[in-house]
């Protein structure tokens, strides 16, 4: 298996997708975009400043009632241009960017999400099953962001430093389960439960991994965190 690679942490002029965007700052990033036929979608906390001229809107989300249920955002702010804005999220971390071309998918962990431009569909499932509630598992949800009809991209934040592996076909990696972030869709992913064999707890003791099984990219972050569900 290759080695996990340091993600770029600074962006200058980069153009994709019909934006400019920018990402500088070492502790917390910012996310710089120029706006102007593209808009881009964002959870609202996100949101740092903007130029007067850029619009912000509302976009719903399918599910509503259900993301409802799971304490998720049942909407999306849209901003469209001419003109530029900034995003900061709350915490130390790596702002990065996916860019996907037409037909491209993502799949990510909730609440790494940062912003996504027009063009990429956003929809969601429901990860069900014990292993998957219990002791980090993967949350209740996993958002998947498609670039259906055109380029698009999606700008994602990770805890800590963020490192990419891309795995062959059938090898394989075990991560913390709020050590990944996103991975192909081509990458098949399942819970594991390693117990302890030796020592004076180790009938009772045991860890949770996330397997992953290539061909394909998974993120890591380098400081994991496990987000609160719903039960």
């Amino acid at each position: 298996m290759p080695i996990p690679i340091l993600k770029p942490t600074v962006a200058r002029d980069e153009k994709f997708a019909g934006v400019t965007y920018h990402i500088e700052g070492e502790l917390v990033p910012v996310l710089h975009l120029e706006l102007s036929g593209v808009p881009v979608y964002f959870e609202h906390y996100i949101l740092l400043w903007k130029e007067p001229g850029v619009q912000i809107g509302i976009q719903p989300l399918k599910g509503g009632l259900k993301r409802v249920l799971a304490g998720m955002p049942i909407f999306m702010t849209e901003a469209s241009g001419p003109g530029q804005i900034g995003f900061s999220r709350d915490g130390a971390g790596h702002i990065f960017a996916i860019h996907l071309n037409r037909g491209d998918g993502i799949e990510m962990r909730e609440h790494q999400f940062l912003a996504a431009t027009g063009t990429v569909e956003y929809t969601f499932t429901r990860v069900k099953g014990l292993s998957n509630m219990l002791l980090g598992g993967t949350g209740f949800f996993i958002d998947h962001f498609v670039a259906q009809h055109g380029e698009g991209i999606v700008w994602v934040h990770g805890y800590g430093n963020v490192f990419e592996v891309t795995l062959e076909a059938g090898q394989q990696i075990d991560v913390e389960p709020g050590g990944w972030i996103y991975k192909d869709r081509s990458v098949r992913m399942e819970t594991q439960f390693q117990k302890f064999s030796t020592g004076l707890f180790a009938s009772a003791a045991q860890i949770v991994w996330n397997r992953f099984t290539g061909p394909g990219r998974i993120g890591i972050q380098s400081m994991y965190v496990h987000m609160p569900t719903a039960e």
